[in-house]
């Protein structure tokens, strides 16, 4: 299969999303020439913000592979990833990324938004450095 018949089957999923009142995107991870994790866009139904095809496409993924890492993977998607779903593929190492409309309503943190850090940095700098010396 290719890069155009991986992405006929996500707009399959998108369809899905659609005929369930979601926004219309699907996703699938592809590994060695095969499916390993197929999603669509279930924030609604689910009642779970996260919940955007990539994301169930990659949780389809690990489960299948058991391994939360998906390296040597390729995730299509019908809709340019947003920020929350690119952070995720950087986690699981998701070698290649194909998607197929741009968002032309990129969303970026809102300037409502306020963030804040340093709260008790040290000791929570002190705990992470401490489950990673005992790791090695």
């Amino acid at each position: 299969m290719n890069d155009e018949e991986f992405m006929r089957r996500a707009l399959e999923l998108a369809r899905r999303a659609e005929a369930e009142g979601e926004v219309p995107v699907g996703a699938v991870v592809v590994m060695d020439g095969r499916i390993v994790g197929e999603g669509w866009n279930r924030p609604i139904s689910s009642c779970d913000p996260t919940a955007h095809a990539e994301i169930q496409a990659m949780r389809a993924a690990a489960s299948a592979l058991q391994n939360y890492r998906l390296s040597e993977t390729t995730l299509y998607v019908t809709l340019e990833p947003c920020e929350m779903c690119l952070g995720a593929m950087f986690h699981a190492r998701i070698a290649r990324v194909v998607f197929g409309a741009t968002d032309p309503k990129k969303k970026i943190l809102k300037p409502q938004t306020s963030i804040e850090g340093g709260v008790l940095a040290e000791e929570c700098g002190s705990l992470l450095t401490g489950f990673f010396a005992a790791k090695r």
